[in-house]
């Protein structure tokens, strides 16, 4: 699903309809939080979550957590819903056994940096991991889930989307009020340019902490190059427009839904458009595990990095948590 054009204006004729629906929304997540009886799995949960519905960067900034702690000696684990995979969990992800259709994009990708489980039922999934001997967990979403206790809450924003129209599902991009959501984190990330002005609508209580995606050195190679793109992300645009701070000649792009499966077919038109253009074909690191392996033998995958603009605050957040600090 791709996020309504209103969700990104401050004012319409759908959002004013949808108020109430949104109200009815508001209500629930609340409740859904005073009902939750949140459980401790034994070891340190650290949950990387956001409050707008849509690529915010959950993921990337998991997997950089993960690769810190590791960097640091700590044996950490990542923990997935396993979002459209058909594996409920728990169960630690295997990829030369596992696919995309078991465990979903994002557990295969977050494997490649850390142990990674998928589990439905995130505190079961918490005390599996626990049980294998892990010392902290870093959890990828599960923010709104009130099940988890969790001793790190991060709440992930792009920088060039923030909080949308600022209006709580389904008039808006929210999954709960931001004042509400706030209030159980202990720190923000915000990744890329604020050019919306995040911070500003913040707690001014709340610890920000600046972030950046940054293209690993072999995209340099595609500098001047004629590139077509295409990408089933929360904002492909986002992607598009990357490839051509990098100085990629973009030639032109195909967008997809979030988490999308490729069919034989699309894929077909995809190559053909690049190859019509003599163009190479790009697309990101979480798209190429849903493609097939001759066809991503085809792709240039643009691999980016996180990086944290202050790494010692970073440090000395996971520090309360994890008790040592983590490599820059």
């Amino acid at each position: 699903m791709r996020a309504p054009e209103f969700w990104t204006r401050g004012d319409s004729v759908a959002t004013r309809v949808l108020t109430p629906a949104a109200a009815l929304w508001a209500w629930g997540a609340r409740r859904r939080q005073r009902r939750g009886r949140p459980q401790a799995c034994g070891i340190p949960v650290l949950c990387v979550g956001n409050l707008v519905v849509g690529g915010s960067g959950k993921t990337p900034v998991a997997l950089a957590l993960a690769g810190r702690l590791r960097n640091a000696g700590i044996d950490v684990h990542v923990l997935s819903h396993g979002y459209r995979g058909r594996c409920r969990g728990p169960v630690r992800v295997e990829p030369g056994r596992h696919t995309v259709s078991d465990v979903g994009d994002e557990a295969l990708m977050a494997a490649r940096t850390a142990p990674t489980w998928v589990a439905r039922d995130r505190a079961a999934g918490a005390t599996a991991i626990a049980g294998a001997g892990a010392d902290c967990l870093v959890l990828d979403d599960g923010f709104q889930d009130p099940e988890l206790a969790k001793d790190l809450a991060l709440l992930v924003f792009d920088g060039g989307f923030g909080l949308g129209n600022g209006r709580i599902l389904p008039a808006g991009p929210l999954r709960e009020a931001l004042d509400d959501g706030c209030r159980r984190a202990h720190a923000a990330i915000v990744i890329g340019d604020d050019t919306v002005n995040v911070r500003a609508v913040l707690p001014s209580a709340l610890p920000c902490i600046r972030a950046s995606m940054r293209p690993a050195p072999e995209l340099r190679a595609l500098r001047g190059r004629r590139v077509f793109a295409f990408a089933g992300i929360g904002r492909p645009e986002k992607f598009f427009r990357s490839l051509q701070d990098l100085g990629a000649c973009l030639v032109g792009t195909q967008p997809f839904p979030d988490h999308h499966r490729y069919r034989p077919r699309e894929l077909d038109r995809v190559l053909g458009a690049a190859r019509a253009a003599a163009a190479v074909p790009v697309t990101t690191t979480k798209d190429q595990v849903r493609l097939p392996a001759d066809v991503a033998a085809r792709v240039m995958v643009a691999d980016v990095r996180l990086r944290f603009d202050d790494g010692a605050a970073l440090d000395a957040l996971l520090a309360r948590v994890v008790g040592t600090g983590a490599a820059t």
